[in-house]
């Protein structure tokens, strides 16, 4: 169960834009992805979502464009959750280009956790809390985005 999780992948032609660049839309559809992935690699499946009812759904995203990246370009991306509230965690995100360890794109989602019938937010109960440990010390994350990036070049 990692606390961060990262992986890397190409950019495809399908994800340029008419500037000739990583649509802006890519990254967030990545965010989701990749946090998908980590919440199934911390026990979180589709399944037990549906099993418990349960979701989370997005307030909002931030998102900072560093660099434009191309078609070919092989990324890495991370994510680790930030926090947990009651209701609410905030997710963060971060793109580097595998050539040449730039940074791309940083960015955080706040997730809510609703009940899945009604919509409306819940209390995220300790068996979640507990599943999702909270990363803060840049030290870490920098040592995951290491690993991912040696693996990957």
């Amino acid at each position: 169960m990692p606390r961060i999780l990262a992986e890397a992948f190409t950019v495809t032609p399908e994800s340029i834009d008419l500037n000739g660049h990583v649509n802006n839309q890519e990254y967030v559809r990545w965010m989701q992805d990749i946090a998908t992935a980590h919440s199934h690699e911390q026990g979180w499946t589709v399944a037990r979502y549906l099993e418990t009812k349960t979701t989370w759904v997005i307030r909002s995203h931030y998102i900072e464009y560093i660099r434009p990246t191309f078609t070919g370009d092989e990324l890495m991306v991370a994510t680790w959750v930030a926090g947990m509230d009651r209701q609410t965690s905030p997710r963060k995100y971060r793109f580097v280009r595998v050539r040449d360890g730039k940074t791309v794109v940083e960015a955080e989602t706040l997730w809510v956790y609703c009940d899945a019938i009604s919509g409306r937010p819940i209390d995220i109960p300790p068996e979640v809390s507990e599943s999702f440990p909270v990363v803060s010390d840049e030290s870490e994350i920098q040592a995951a985005i290491d690993a991912c990036l040696k693996a990957s070049g």
